[in-house]
């Protein structure tokens, strides 16, 4: 069913996008990864071709539109066409509203909310184009509840959903599907650093597999089928 169909993740070198990449390697799907770090994005491709698809990369800054305009009209190219989208590159910072810096707040709403938006309407076109198409949006659980110190992330996380939301109505008449998915944390590469999941927890907190088992159960259902968002927990962090 996903054999042979292509796909963008961004961010897809380390943490969530690669473990996605992969699980999509394993459904025989050709895969493009993004990211800013190009050491990590050569290894991540090497390892995906081990499962005989297509996978290339490509650097670049999603909060930059020119350079996402050019990117993305390359990686289609190279590709063939597009079939899926992982709205995936993200950043994180956390501290009080009073405390953190004007750029700090800046950059993780350019990044998480206009990154998306600028990669999503190089894409869409393709997708309505050939009248079919699914594109996943993450998002978080500070997507859907604000805590203190997560004001910068919860709120581009927020606009993440309420763009998904839109989006999707927009362009189910088109047989696209768009997926939010809102996780809570992931023993991830961003949380790890961050300190909010320890590389040690793989027993109780959700991995990156995790995550990507429920991406690719969502393309799995039929046409006709869509899941409109989910959010997936650890049972017993």
């Amino acid at each position: 069913m996903l054999k042979n169909k292509k796909a963008i993740i961004t961010g897809g070198g380390r943490g969530l996008g690669k473990a996605t990449a992969i699980a999509f390697a394993k459904e025989g799907i050709d895969v493009a990864i993004t990211g800013r770090n190009e050491t990590v994005l050569k290894e991540t491709v090497s390892e995906i071709e081990g499962y005989g698809v297509k996978a290339i990369y490509s650097v670049f800054d999603v909060g930059n539109y020119e350079e996402v305009q050019t990117s993305i009209k390359s990686i289609i190219e190279k590709l063939g066409s597009i079939d899926i989208l992982v709205n995936n590159a993200g950043i994180a910072a956390f501290g009080t509203l009073n405390e953190m810096e004007v750029s700090q707040w800046s950059q993780i709403i350019q990044t998480n909310v206009m990154g998306m938006y600028y990669v999503t309407k190089e894409v869409l076109p393709h997708l309505i184009n050939q009248n079919e198409g699914d594109i996943i949006n993450i998002s978080s659980t500070a997507g859907l509840s604000g805590n203190a110190t997560t004001s910068a992330y919860s709120a581009s996380k927020f606009a993440v959903i309420g763009m998904s939301e839109s989006l999707m109505k927009e362009v189910r008449k088109n047989n696209i599907r768009v997926c939010t998915l809102t996780p809570s944390t992931i023993a991830s590469d961003m949380s790890i650093g961050l300190g909010i999941a320890d590389k040690d927890s793989e027993d109780s907190v959700l991995q990156p597999e995790d995550f990507a088992e429920l991406i690719v159960a969502g393309l799995t259902l039929p046409r006709r089928a869509m899941l409109k968002s989910a959010s997936l927990w650890s049972t017993n962090p």
